[in-house]
């Protein structure tokens, strides 16, 4: 597999993890079947981006310099995300540790947690615009990041967890899934029809 065609798995795992993590908050018959249509999406990011790799898109989308792949800006031909990536990451998994800590066991507001790790993974997409040149990714990181802050805003009202679960945590699923469910781009963007209260790149 290529760079991007690991991206486009690991955003739609991240999509998944969203939708079969909150599912459990809605009622059954909307709940279940949405479980069951986010495997489908992941399972047809995988196939189609592993059929992918022999067409000439998917060539082209593997073809990156060696600066490229080690500086984390080009898809490259290997899974090697960069330094940069590595950051990013780093980044963002202080941030959402700290912030559970303050959650659990400052303010005692466990209902919060779907949007701060909502919220988390949306800067964390801005971040990963910066780092391999992906403006598109903007628009994935701040859409994600809204749905993780309305997250966090409902749970200070007292919402019901349902609601919680849909704003900060099916919307961003979707919102990964949609994103790249399209083996043959190099640069995915979130739909803009969806304008995305939460969703890949």
């Amino acid at each position: 597999m290529t760079k991007d065609q690991t991206g486009r798995v690991i955003g739609a795992s991240f999509g998944l993890v969203f939708v079969q993590a909150n599912a459990g908050a809605l009622p059954t018959a909307v709940g279940v079947p949405l479980r069951l249509l986010a495997v489908a999406a992941f399972l047809w990011v995988v196939v189609l981006g592993r059929r992918g790799q022999g067409t000439p898109a998917a060539s082209e989308a593997g073809t990156g310099t060696g600066a490229d792949t080690a500086t984390g800006t080009g898809t490259g031909t290997g899974t090697g995300f960069g330094r940069r990536y590595w950051y990013v990451v780093a980044a963002e998994v202080l941030g959402l540790v700290a912030g559970l800590l303050v959650i659990s066991r400052v303010l005692h507001a466990p209902q919060a947690i779907v949007g701060w790790i909502a919220f988390v993974v949306g800067v964390h997409f801005s971040g990963l615009a910066v780092a391999w040149r992906r403006p598109a990714f903007h628009v994935l990181g701040a859409s994600i990041a809204a749905c993780g802050a309305v997250g966090l805003m409902l749970a200070a009202l007292g919402a019901p967890a349902a609601a919680i679960g849909v704003a900060a945590g099916i919307l961003p699923g979707v919102l990964l899934l949609a994103s790249v469910r399209r083996p043959g781009r190099t640069d995915p963007a979130a739909p803009t029809a969806w304008v995305r209260s939460g969703r890949p790149g």
